[in-house]
């Protein structure tokens, strides 16, 4: 595919989408054929979208290799409901759940729960700066825990979990809001999954949330509709108006992963192209570009790395901006540089930025004392 003009979009998210959806989209916001209204304009209580909610549901269980039985929500919130609204749930009558606190996300979502009810926090990755992930014999589990929760891909830090940790006979909840559908899992070992679009799977204004059905029937039904599982699954995702667009959106990138991608094997092995071709630089260069994360935990949804300074970090971010690369400005709590690379970016888009990265290297190196380190070009 022939790359435009446009900024090439890395940031942490919003994501990139797909070009081909975003091409069905703008069809859409005029008139969906089938309806002949604007997709802003039709109704949540229409018999087409609720034709829409269901083959976004099978799509959901058909990629990740899911059964019938899996409630597949697509609630409102964002993550951050979830880590208030999940330990709402388990957390009333003095359990205690277990949690990994991996990164910056991770440490929202056990500052939620601690509202709730009381924690153990498996592993704390304080003492290593959030710079590696822990080891199965690092981790003290729980078999009384409600449940162990733990972030897959810790978008901030770069850290992303290559296996599946946690005990068989405690359920296990995980956010993977920064690397759901981006390549194939073993799904059925979670008892809940939970992700926001706006990385890999759609905009901002709905979250997928994946409930094995014996893992629900442990939920109580008394609490306030919004925060109950059960609500939600009964009403189908439509317990108050739900974001058609966003909704819509997700199916448009779900169908675009079962049938112009060939499934999350596929998906899977180009986002492998673009993690190499980054990681590759950092590897050749690490004087100069210094990678944040463990080599075996590396994310290939966020390369994360930083410049020998601040300084020569800003002339870096403002000569990619220059050349046509947006949103790599490293997360405001750590700053340095960061590389999202979703679902929906180009491998040709990972491969001009890891060209860039040798440019720029090349002639900083180059430059003379004048140039107060810095050549000319990035001055």
């Amino acid at each position: 595919m022939t790359l435009n003009a446009n900024q090439l979009n890395f940031s942490g998210g919003p994501g990139a989408l797909p070009e081909s959806v975003l091409q069905q989209l703008q069809a859409a916001m005029l008139c969906v054929p089938e309806v002949g209204l604007s997709i802003l304009g039709i109704s949540h209580r229409s018999q087409w979208f609720a034709q829409i909610v269901k083959e976004l549901e099978d799509n959901i269980r058909l990629l990740m290799g899911l059964p019938e039985s899996t409630r597949v929500l697509m609630m409102q919130g964002g993550a951050t409901q979830q880590f208030s609204m999940l330990p709402m749930n388990l957390l009333r009558n003095g359990q205690s759940a277990d949690y990994i606190h991996s990164g910056y996300w991770s440490g929202k979502a056990i500052h939620e729960a601690e509202k709730s009810g009381q924690l153990n926090v498996a592993w704390s990755g304080k003492t290593v700066q959030f710079g590696r992930l822990p080891s199965d014999a690092e981790l003290n589990l729980s078999k009384e825990a409600a449940y162990f929760h733990y972030i897959s891909n810790e978008t901030v830090e770069g850290l992303q979990f290559h296996r599946v940790p946690g005990r068989e006979d405690v359920p296990r909840v995980c956010d993977m809001s920064s690397d759901l559908l981006s390549a194939p899992g073993e799904f059925n070992r979670y008892a809940m999954i939970y992700a926001h679009a706006q990385k890999n799977i759609g905009p901002a204004g709905v979250t997928l949330v994946i409930l094995r059905d014996d893992f629900m029937q442990r939920m109580p039904e008394d609490l306030p509709g919004f925060i109950n599982y059960h609500a939600q699954a009964d009403a189908h995702s439509i317990y108050n108006t739900p974001p058609v667009f966003a909704i819509y959106s997700v199916l448009l990138v779900t169908r675009w992963l079962r049938d112009e991608m060939g499934g999350l094997h596929h998906v899977a092995k180009r986002n492998q192209l673009k993690a190499d071709c980054l990681y590759q630089v950092l590897d050749d260069h690490a004087d100069f570009y210094r990678g944040r994360a463990a080599v075996a935990d590396r994310s290939n949804m966020n390369v994360v790395f930083n410049l020998p300074d601040a300084e020569i970090e800003q002339a870096f971010l403002k000569a990619a901006h220059e050349a046509g690369f947006s949103g790599l400005n490293g997360h405001r709590s750590i700053g340095g540089i960061r590389a999202s690379i979703y679902n929906g970016l180009e491998v040709a888009a990972a491969e001009q930025l890891a060209d860039f990265m040798q440019t720029f290297r090349k002639r900083y190196k180059t430059a003379t004392p004048q140039t107060t380190g810095l050549s000319p070009a990035y001055a």
